[in-house]
């Protein structure tokens, strides 16, 4: 893959990315303010929001030259998207919350950015590699 293309789908990763960070932390300020759930409750479904909102922007905007045609393709991609992007995300966000909400105090949408950003890169790397990966074409058509 060329430089260009690779920057091209790390620049609509980071576009989807923002749409999912906007998800989160709606859903984060929602289950701590209005639900009354603890922080890291609220950030562990939170971040699974998130990931459930990413992953079908990915699926179809940032790696849609890579998409599954059936639903059954799709189904596996999302189990390796949780397993892979979300388990980032959701180990990454809950260490970092319970550092620097509750340990740190800083303020909850603050936390939530900051390991937000520190699990992007990872994200991507496991996105571009292993997920929508081309050779994930090959398994399961048989």
């Amino acid at each position: 893959m060329s430089d260009t293309r690779l920057f091209t789908r790390w620049l609509r990763f980071n576009a989807a990315g923002l749409l999912g960070v906007v998800v989160q932390l709606a859903a984060l300020a929602f289950l701590t303010h209005v639900a009354g759930f603890g922080t890291l409750t609220s950030t562990a479904l939170a971040v699974e929001a998130a990931i459930l909102h990413n992953f079908i922007w990915h699926e179809r905007y940032t790696w849609a030259d890579r998409a599954r045609s059936t639903p059954q393709q799709s189904f596996r991609r999302l189990l390796h998207f949780n397993l892979s992007n979300g388990a980032v995300s959701l180990i990454g966000n809950l260490v970092l919350m319970k550092l620097l909400a509750t340990d740190l105090h800083l303020p909850l949408l603050i936390a939530n950015l900051v390991a937000i950003l520190s699990c992007s890169t990872a994200n991507f790397l496991l996105g571009e590699f292993l997920v929508f990966a081309p050779a994930l074409e090959i398994v399961g058509r048989n």
